[in-house]
């Protein structure tokens, strides 16, 4: 099947891409590796930030200046005010749809305060926002026409003459790579802070696909060092407390009862002031005692029922012990707004970097970035789409692909890329977390390495091609490998601590420093590191295997 626009991922910025991108005559269609409701938009639960009066200039220009201050001097201006002022508008789009926000007492949408936020902008539905959204744009693109191929696993993108031609996929239920041509491509496919598996709030399948599908394609990434650890995940689980929990009043408090940060203070702050208590030897929970019943019940009932039920704790009357997880990638795909290097590719969502979120992110951004520009990448996919006709397909790629899954089902082996998934999200967050020096840098790369050498021997253990989860497990393996080199080459690279970078061998900022940009150089397997802006420019010289 051919289509005018594809669009891989079906998150809140990939469906707003697709409903913005269909029409009455042309195709679209939204391909997920998994299931809908799984993607990481569902879990996104605190709110979205928005200046809901168009005419309160202040209050914009507001919204504006806090986010530049969150970005730590990193962010895109021009991005930042095409989005916040972009947001009062795309709320009544979602309203429109459906999406009901809580209401005040004047039945105006309710807004709460969020982190790093000046003002109180943040929009919601209880505590479970990202997922009421999700379910509304699920109906609204199938009532549009949309397309949905579930369960299809983006493999590698193919184009020509420097155009996207389309995506080489591998479809689940029979283990067969199939190729799907489209005019133009939409990247939404998430982040890449499930690399961090066992310390991350994403689910097990947030591997960074599309970020290593980037680098194969020849485009770069900006930024990847950056990765925001939420300063409250279940300690037990890694489930999120949303940040809606501080929001509505809650408090930070050690083992010895004494609160010890602002709890509405940027995330970056709020994950290193909990960090370092632990490393104290302190516990860390998450008081909501002081709050009235009515208020948890109505404000945060999903909160309160996974509490309950994962932690054993009623959060109404005891404490609920917390740690900072891996939670947001600030870096990914360079894009000017959602425009990529390649012609008719777009990305938007987490796997892009707009410049919106810089060295760190303001809660409550995140979904307002994936509504603003999925609409936006829609938009721009269907623009360029009219009037252009189908590329041949480079059949190359396919074939490597084929050959690909072949020796993964032929071979035999001993080795248990579970195991290697959990060594990793040790590795990464142990060495490369929320605190970094050179040598535990260095550690991880050298065990990532050594984890990519061991991945090219993996082989399945059922043959079966019937919905064989271990294929689909082992490239989802090679790709977070791909991405975590990535992420500890760009963090050996930035020297100073910024934001959500940390480095305790370089404590202070340095200005000169701007966007980190990581490229493959696929002829000469090495990674090339440079800063936008800057005459220097530096290679990592160690070469490797690249994922094909």
């Amino acid at each position: 099947m051919i289509y005018d626009v594809i669009v891989v991922g079906g998150g809140i910025s990939g469906l707003m891409a697709a409903i913005e991108a269909k029409t009455k005559t042309n195709k679209v269609a939204v391909i997920t590796k998994g299931n809908l409701f799984r993607s990481n938009s569902a879990l996104a639960s605190g709110g979205i930030n928005a200046v809901l009066d168009p005419k309160d200039k202040v209050g914009i220009d507001q919204h504006v200046k806090d986010t530049i201050k969150g970005t730590y001097g990193l962010g895109d201006k021009k991005a930042i005010f095409y989005m916040c002022n972009r947001a009062n508008k795309v709320i009544k789009k979602l309203e429109s749809y459906g999406v009901e926000f809580d209401k005040d007492e004047d039945e105006k949408i309710a807004q709460r305060s969020f982190g790093g936020g000046s003002i109180k902008r943040t929009c919601y539905v209880e505590d479970k926002t990202g997922s009421a959204i999700m379910q509304v744009l699920i109906k609204k693109a199938k009532s549009e026409g949309v397309t949905f191929l579930v369960n299809t696993f983006i493999m590698n993108l193919t184009k020509l003459n420097g155009r996207v031609s389309g995506v080489v996929a591998l479809r689940r239920f029979d283990s067969s790579v199939v190729v799907y041509p489209a005019k133009s491509i939409v990247l939404a496919g998430g982040g890449y802070a499930g690399i961090y598996r066992g310390y991350s709030t994403n689910a097990g399948d947030y591997t960074g696909d599309m970020h290593a599908i980037a680098l194969r394609a020849g485009l770069n990434l900006k930024d990847m060092e950056f990765v925001q650890f939420h300063p409250t995940g279940f300690k037990k689980t890694s489930y999120l407390v949303s940040e809606a929990a501080r929001g509505e009043g809650g408090y930070l408090i050690n083992s010895d009862g004494e609160r010890f940060i602002n709890e509405l203070e940027r995330r970056d702050i709020v994950s290193c002031a909990i960090a370092k208590q632990i490393a104290a030897g302190q516990e860390v929970f998450i008081d909501l005692r002081h709050l009235p019943l009515k208020q948890i019940e109505t404000k945060l009932p999903s909160l309160q029922k996974a509490a309950l039920m994962q932690a054993g704790v009623d959060v109404s009357k005891e404490l609920l012990p917390i740690k900072p997880v891996a939670h947001y990638s600030m870096g990914g795909i360079d894009a000017n707004l959602c425009k990529t290097g390649l012609k008719g590719l777009f990305v938007c969502g987490e796997c892009s970097t707009t410049g919106v979120h810089g060295a760190n992110r303001l809660g409550g951004n995140s979904l307002l970035e994936g509504v603003v520009f999925g609409e936006l990448a829609g938009k721009e996919a269907v623009k360029f789409s009219q009037h252009k006709e189908f590329l041949p397909i480079d059949y190359n790629i396919v074939v490597q692909n084929v050959k690909l899954v072949d020796y993964i089902f032929q071979g035999e082996t001993t080795k248990n890329f579970n195991a290697m998934r959990v060594n990793l999200g040790n590795t990464m967050f142990e060495y490369a977390g929320i605190y970094r020096d050179q040598k535990r840098l260095e550690k991880a790369y050298d065990y990532v390495r050594y984890l990519r050498g061991e991945a090219s021997t993996l082989h399945c253990i059922d043959k079966d091609r019937r919905n064989n989860v271990e294929l689909v497990s082992i490239l989802e393996l090679k790709n977070a490998l791909e991405v975590s080199e990535a992420v500890v080459l760009s963090a050996l690279k930035r020297k100073e601590s910024r934001g959500a970078h940390s480095r305790v061998d370089y404590p202070v900022s340095n200005p000169k420093l701007k966007k980190s940009i990581l490229t493959n150089e696929i002829r000469r397997s090495q990674y090339k590191i440079w800063y936008e802006d800057s005459n220097f420019m530096s290679k990592f010289k160690k070469t490797f295997t690249n994922v094909t």
